[in-house]
């Protein structure tokens, strides 16, 4: 997906819904709300298209937590099915290794709502007031997304030497009109490496992988270097 990821204003709530009895205590983040708060502030960034077409949503996501605070099977449970629903479990995803299970619980599942919120000054000049379809930016993110999909589909079975090479100036035509530049690679390489800063490996060999197969280069000594 294309998408800058550039970090905007959101908040974030935290409400968990455990499958214990009422008697049990429950798993806590080390540090409590206020540390998990701060950790999704400073992990979680805005996706592009949410934020450029002013999508707010709650995300909600579960995942397993074991008695070493690890994080396992993390899946959105209720989302607007875009660009958020990826963002929300990644940022989960990070946060393994920093619960902590009181002893009588080996495991447990919890589901964590995490909101995102656009900047209302900002979408009512975009949107003149009005609310956003959210429908609409649905279909219109779905639609990209096949357009992207044939991008990235051809480039990686030219890799592979099956591309047909009468069809590459089509795919160049369809960049330009999806407006992949250099300025959108670079943007998606900045993501990526900042992923990387955050100890997501698999975030950022996702997004380095994602533009080796737009038919850029820029990514590949990262891909080589820490991508298996």
């Amino acid at each position: 997906m294309i998408y800058k990821m550039l970090k905007y204003l959101f908040t974030t709530a935290l409400t968990a819904f455990l499958y214990l009895s009422p008697a049990q205590a429950q798993p806590i983040f080390k540090g409590g709300q206020t540390a998990f708060n701060s950790f999704i502030a400073s992990h979680l960034m805005y996706p592009e298209f949410s934020r450029q077409n002013c999508i707010s949503a709650v995300v909600r996501v579960g995942f397993q937590v074991d008695k070493t605070g690890t994080v396992s099977d993390v899946r959105v449970e209720q989302g607007p099915g875009i660009d958020l629903d990826e963002e929300a479990v990644r940022v989960i995803k990070l946060t393994s290794g920093k619960w902590t299970l009181p002893e009588n619980i080996s495991s447990t599942r919890l589901i964590l709502p995490i909101r995102f919120t656009p900047d209302a000054a900002r979408c009512a000049r975009v949107n003149n007031g009005q609310p956003v379809d959210i429908g609409a930016a649905v279909l219109a993110y779905q639609n990209r997304q096949e357009l992207e999909n044939a991008i990235t589909n051809y480039y990686a079975n030219k890799y592979k030497g099956t591309a047909d090479p009468a069809k590459e100036g089509e795919i160049i035509a369809l960049k330009k009109q999806l407006g992949i530049d250099d300025d959108v690679l670079n943007d998606l390489l900045d993501q990526a490496n900042q992923k990387f800063k955050q100890g997501d490996t698999e975030g950022a060999c996702k997004d380095w992988n994602f533009i080796r197969n737009l038919g850029s280069t820029i990514a590949d000594t990262y891909i080589a270097k820490n991508c298996k």
